[in-house]
Order: C-alpha cells, then sequence, then structure tokens
C-alpha cells in the first residue's frame, strides 16, 4: 500500500533505499535543518535500524517517491499514541534543489490525509529549529499547522543555541484547511 499525493507517494522504506537514506544521515547540511541529534552513521548502523523497522509499530517511517525523480526524502508518524490518537511527525526532503516546489506540502497534506481519515488520529505534533523559516512557513501558512509553543535554547548548533518551535494540527483543523483550498479536488 502506498499513501498518495498529488505528487509523491510515501511507501515502506526497503533494503535497496538504504544507499541513499545513510548518505543523507551523514549529510551535514541537511542535518543542520532537522532536530534530534546526528551521529556519522555506518552502513552496518543503518541495516541494523532497518531491521528494527516493524508494521505493527509504534513509529512509521516511510520513505517519499515521486514518479520523475525517485526517492527525494523521507516522513513518518512516530510516538503514535492510539488511546489518546495523536502521534508525531517528521520529514527529511534530501535534494535541496527539489526544496520550495510544492513537493513538502505535498508530502505533508499526504501524511495528514492517512493520518486523520485512514488512522483516525485527532491530531499530529511536530517541532522545529527557530531558524527553518522555510519549514515553518510551510507547516503554518500552507499546510494549517498552529505554533502551540516554544522551547528556548533547545537546539545547539553551530556553537549556539536556538528555541524549539512546537507545532500542531488537530482533525478539525485539517478537515477547514482542506474544505477551504479545496487540496483534493484539483
Amino acid at each position: 500500500m502506498n499513501i498518495e499525493g498529488k505528487r509523491v507517494f510515501l511507501r515502506a522504506i526497503e533494503k535497496e533505499d538504504l544507499v541513499l537514506l545513510n548518505s543523507w544521515a551523514n549529510n551535514i547540511e541537511i542535518q543542520y535543518w532537522l532536530g534530534g541529534w546526528h551521529f556519522p552513521t555506518s552502513s552496518e548502523d543503518q541495516q541494523k535500524w532497518f531491521n528494527s523497522l516493524s508494521c505493527n509499530s509504534i513509529n512509521q517511517r516511510f520513505v517519499i517517491d515521486t514518479k520523475d525523480l525517485g526517492v527525494i526524502g523521507t516522513a513518518n508518524l512516530v510516538d503514535i499514541d492510539w488511546k489518546n490518537r495523536n502521534a508525531f511527525h517528521g520529514m527529511l526532503l534530501g535534494d535541496k534543489d527539489i526544496r520550495g516546489k510544492g513537493i513538502g506540502v505535498d508530502t505533508v497534506m499526504a501524511l495528514m490525509r492517512y493520518a486523520f481519515e485512514e488512522l483516525g488520529l485527532n491530531r499530529l505534533d511536530g517541532s522545529m529549529i527557530e531558524y527553518n523559516n522555510a519549514s515553518l512557513k510551510m507547516y503554518i501558512e500552507k499546510c494549517g499547522w498552529k505554533e502551540e509553543g516554544r522551547q528556548r535554547n533547545w537546539y545547539f548548533r553551530k556553537n549556539r543555541y536556538w528555541d524549539r518551535i512546537i507545532v500542531g494540527i488537530t482533525k478539525d483543523d485539517y478537515f477547514d484547511l482542506v474544505k477551504n483550498n479545496n487540496y483534493w479536488d484539483e
């Protein structure tokens, strides 16, 4: 099963994706924009991580694939809380040349559609480093997410601390967005 957007489809991570994922995991320019802490990753560690993935897990990870460009990134729903119907979402676009072309928006829209319309989740959470203005603009202005808080001095990058911006969206927010922008009707 694929999760379909208008331009992308999200699918399970396959063994043949690992070389590309490992190159992104070791690319400092990509990691600078992401939350969390990243260490150099060997192909053996990447294989161990892959072997730990499970379709019955509370952590669902996907590659972002396109018909014309192939695999361009990853997206996830992690820490899925089935009782309270929420999850944390993150995304990585591997090639900087594809950013700003609507592919990220389509990925988030497809993932929200899957989370809210198929899994029955009620809310998604996320976070970004304060200097990641492109992601903040995309999530808030184009995908309907709301800024819900700020954790001061959360991330340490390039010898200084940066705030963590907390964002979220509810199922009602998503349906209001789709009603207003007719995203899936185009």
